[in-house]
């Protein structure tokens, strides 16, 4: 009996220890998250401000979370930073790093990992980082467009850091070393993958685990792939082009099947895993879904997002293709998910609460974001009935509890 509530313990600590790190779109790269209890609706001027802090500089970069820790980057006069809070809002750190994406749209893109006592960041630049969670120490860096022989993007690189238990991912999009894996404590390759040789896309990886092997799926220039994620073959691709090379939104997986997604004249392409995840097939394709750096989310058998070209929200049966519905009315944007609500943040600012049906696209409450600074970009986060929104220089925590 004793030995039983001890396993019982200990798996308990372990989840509430997941549950506790947020990282890219939540703690599984989801943009589910997986609180009760939260407002079904808003006050008429949106719901209470709980603090905000102006001074992060220009960014799109999302918070993560851990140990009770508030992590997100900035940059200032051409230089990037860390800035670490406590939960009321009170700064505890800050720690320039290096310079980051100053040409256009300025300021760092991918949201940092926080893994063991180490805080993993890509910069626009190109450079991956690691440091000392508790003093911001540099531990080791690397240039990925250097050493694997890569060229940077348009408009930057954009890639939140995937750890898989030793092991860093990132995808510098060189001919030859397409996708890394290294060393999560010292930077040293353990494996490459020429990929298609594809420039980087600016999408982040995701990690699947439930097959006969480990996979990675990302998207490159012109290709979704999968990669083995312990020896770092490629496994398949499916080509996936758009006019710009942009795939900005990382894939939606459930059950064998991955949902990957983009405009600028895409659309979104459902496939099917087979043989144990060593090959693929296309389950559906649809041109009108074409969601360019808001993400998408299932709930249930349904998923939702906003499109590109026609800036309409829509939700699609995950299954089938079938369109439940495209609706006007809100500019386009990202979306997360919470307790059977979506959370929409649009290109304009909007901050918009709408149920998740699929019978239409019911949003029961919004308000504006008038702080902060530039794009309505970075995707929004909820952790302990707190929505956090990111907004260019400005940082906001609205209580959703």
């Amino acid at each position: 009996m004793k030995k039983g509530i001890f396993l019982y313990l200990s798996l308990l600590a372990l989840s509430l220890s997941a549950q506790d790190n947020i990282q890219w779109r939540g703690t599984d790269r989801t943009g589910i998250y997986h609180e009760t209890g939260l407002l079904k609706s808003w006050p008429e001027n949106g719901p209470v401000l709980l603090w905000h802090y102006d001074g992060l500089g220009e960014g799109h970069s999302s918070v993560a979370i851990d140990s009770e820790k508030i992590y997100i980057t900035g940059l200032t006069e051409g230089q990037g930073y860390i800035y670490v809070f406590d939960m009321n809002g009170k700064l505890l750190k800050k720690k320039e790093y290096g310079p980051d994406w100053n040409t256009n749209y300025i300021g760092p893109r991918g949201t940092v990992t926080v893994n063991e006592g180490k805080i993993y960041l890509i910069s626009g630049l190109g450079d991956i980082y690691c440091f000392d969670q508790d003093n911001l120490n540099a531990v080791w860096k690397k240039s990925l467009l250097q050493e694997y022989n890569a060229s940077n993007t348009e408009w930057g690189i954009c890639e939140a850091p995937l750890i898989i238990d030793e092991k860093i991912i990132a995808t510098p999009g060189g001919k030859e070393h397409n996708m890394v894996a290294l060393n999560k404590n010292t930077g040293e390759l353990i494996w490459s993958s020429p990929g298609e040789g594809d420039l980087s896309a600016y999408c982040s990886p995701l990690y699947i685990s439930d097959q006969q092997v480990p996979i990675i799926v990302t998207m490159t220039a012109d290709h979704i792939i999968g990669v083995n994620a312990s020896t770092g073959e490629k496994l398949w691709s499916h080509e996936n082009k758009n006019r710009y090379s942009v795939h900005a939104n990382t894939p939606v997986y459930s059950n064998r099947m991955i949902l990957c997604t983009s405009g600028y004249g895409r659309g979104s392409t459902m496939l099917r895993l087979t043989n144990g995840g060593k090959s693929i097939e296309q389950v559906w394709f649809s041109a009108e879904l074409d969601n360019r750096i808001g993400s998408m989310v299932k709930v249930g058998d349904y998923a939702y997002g906003s499109g590109d070209s026609k800036r309409y929200w829509f939700c699609v049966d995950w299954n089938t293709g079938e369109i439940k519905f495209k609706e006007q009315g809100l500019a386009m944007g990202n979306i997360i998910s919470d307790d059977a609500m979506l959370y929409c943040y649009t290109d304009r600012g909007d901050m918009a609460l709408a149920k998740a049906t699929p019978e239409k696209f019911d949003v029961v409450s919004k308000f504006p974001v008038t702080m902060g600074t530039e794009q309505h970009w970075a995707h929004p986060v909820i952790y302990k009935g707190v929505l956090y929104v990111r907004h260019g220089n400005t940082l906001m925590a609205y209580k959703v509890k």
